[in-house]
């Protein structure tokens, strides 16, 4: 089952024009009605698109890119949704010099930077994908073509779940843009270019989206291994929900958070495992905690994005590589000492989550570019819960974990504190504790009511949930991430400073601009 099907023959992108600036290349010359009259294309179609968050293009790890204006190993969905979410943030930095990549750990970037470039992108990409199969997948078309009956009774959930995605990618977009292209099957391939809508009117569709398709996904943990069900769509709507007075402007939706958390709770369908550590390791896929993950395999889904990166890219200095089941480290990542510090112990001898390497590391971060300065994140290995290494030594088998129960708790508490009146404040202690009493293997880590305040579910949020691409918008919410918090290298100097307000959001890139007269660049850039 830890495969993701190999569709290097699809023919979606001869189909579909690039919406915004994607410089996107035909794959080949198929018209839609000749690929469709495969029964099974439907399907290779639909997972195709839920590959898009792993694979760069159609012949895994390179070499054929989706989009070619950029070096491919940078395209991958998955590998520029953690930089942009971990690397301006307190809990990581990167020692390469890429052009631009500096900037993401100093929030120095513009509207030139390719790696925002590239999520820019990718999001587009997503969205068209998930438009055309839209299109194609019509009862209509499904009739004129004589699709089997078998294919058809299926449709009403593979529709929904291509809306999902296109949903999902709608809050990355407006997550790191605000104001966004919008664009769905309904427009025409090539008529005009795509408006700008604001982000509360984006917000707003992928509300109303999620609401449509609930009763059309399958039920909470029963979708084939990598494929979204109700589970996944009602912790899209509690992330959703829970930054929701940031996308809008000022609504609140804290009793819609803890509504969408108590039907993944009350579901039965996830439990936290009881190590911690064996959601982020070969064997994941096993994992009864994770909601729904972005699947990799070593022989199957080959990328150099995905978690081939963060666990090759954490691995240096005096780690050995073959002890997280790879064959080299790639000497990049490291943590700072802020996230370090929010740690009782920080060898994991007291809170198990503390996952950090520091023999022949520094804690201290005196230069950004020096592997030594900064503990590594061994997080993701490419090593069973068993010790078997993955079956590939430079392409991890581990899944990354998208959505996962752990977060629920602390959704459902956040949520609690800020104001809903649907939840209760003993139920967050106790969901909290859960946690706390799996990262201390006792009860010693438990907190009462008093304890618990935001101030609290920040860092516990950091604790439970460090490089797994939530803290940007995390800080972002709790109004830390730019003219408040300060840690290491934050604005370029090595004790840190405040940032201006306006990196609250990346830039629209500066070709989308030249290519697309309906679109204006967020302020400040």
């Amino acid at each position: 089952m830890k495969k993701i099907i190999n569709i290097g023959l699809i023919a979606v992108l001869a189909m579909m024009s690039a919406c915004t600036d994607l410089d996107v290349q035909p794959r080949n010359d198929l018209t839609p009605d000749v690929f469709f009259s495969d029964d099974a294309a439907y399907e290779r179609f639909l997972t195709r698109i839920y590959a898009g968050l792993a694979v760069t293009g159609q012949q895994g790890p390179a070499g054929n890119a989706d989009i070619k204006s950029l070096d491919e190993g940078f395209s991958s969905y998955l590998r520029q949704y953690w930089q942009l979410q971990e690397l301006p943030t307190d809990e990581a930095i990167i020692a390469w010099n890429d052009d631009g990549l500096p900037d993401l750990v100093t929030q120095g970037w513009s509207s030139t930077n390719q790696f925002v470039r590239a999520m820019y992108y990718r999001v587009f990409f997503q969205v068209s994908l998930a438009n055309e199969f839209l299109r194609e997948s019509t009862p209509e078309k499904l009739d004129a073509r004589g699709v089997s009956k078998e294919v058809v009774d299926q449709m009403v959930t593979y529709r929904a779940e291509a809306r999902f995605m296109r949903a999902l990618s709608y809050w990355h977009g407006i997550d790191f843009f605000g104001d966004i292209p919008f664009y769905t099957e309904d427009q025409v391939i090539g008529s005009t270019a795509p408006t700008q809508f604001s982000r509360r009117e984006v917000f707003n569709f992928i509300v109303n989206e999620l609401n449509e398709i609930e009763s059309d996904m399958l039920e909470a943990g029963t979708a084939p291994y990598g494929r979204a069900d109700k589970g996944a769509l009602w912790m899209l709507q509690a992330k959703l929900y829970l930054n929701g007075e940031v996308y809008t402007g000022g609504e609140t939706y804290w009793n819609e958070a803890v509504e969408a958390c108590n039907k993944i709770i009350e579901s039965g369908a996830y439990t936290l495992m009881d190590e911690y550590h064996h959601n982020f390791l070969a064997d994941n896929d096993r994992s009864t905690e994770i909601i729904w993950s972005v699947n990799f395999d070593g022989d199957a889904t080959q990328t150099f994005g995905g978690t081939t990166y963060l666990v090759h890219a954490a691995i240096g200095g005096a780690m050995n590589a073959e002890d997280y089941g790879v064959n080299n480290g790639w000497g990049g990542l490291r943590t700072l000492p802020s996230l370090v510090d929010r740690f009782p112990d920080e060898t994991g001898n007291i809170d198990e989550r503390a996952i950090f390497f520091t023999e022949g590391q520094t804690k201290a971060v005196e230069a950004i570019n020096e592997f030594t300065n900064g503990y590594t994140v061994p997080k993701y290995q490419n090593v069973t819960s068993e010790g078997v290494a993955g079956s590939d030594p430079t392409f991890a088998d581990t899944d990354y974990p998208m959505f996962r129960f752990g977060e629920v708790h602390l959704t459902y508490a956040e949520a609690v504190l800020r104001g809903a009146s649907n939840g209760d404040l003993g139920t967050a202690v106790a969901y909290i504790n859960a946690l706390r009493q799996r990262a201390y293997n006792n009860d010693a880590g438990n907190i009462s009511e008093a304890d618990l305040n935001l101030d609290f579910i920040l860092d516990e949020r950091s604790r439970e949930l460090y490089w797994e691409g939530v803290r940007r918008t995390d800080l972002i919410r709790f109004g830390q991430f730019t003219e408040n918090g300060v840690w290491a290298w934050k604005g370029n100097v090595q004790e840190g400073r405040t940032t201006s307000p306006h990196l609250n959001l990346y830039p629209i890139p500066a070709e989308e601009l030249l290519a697309n007269d309906n679109l204006e660049q967020n302020q400040g850039y």
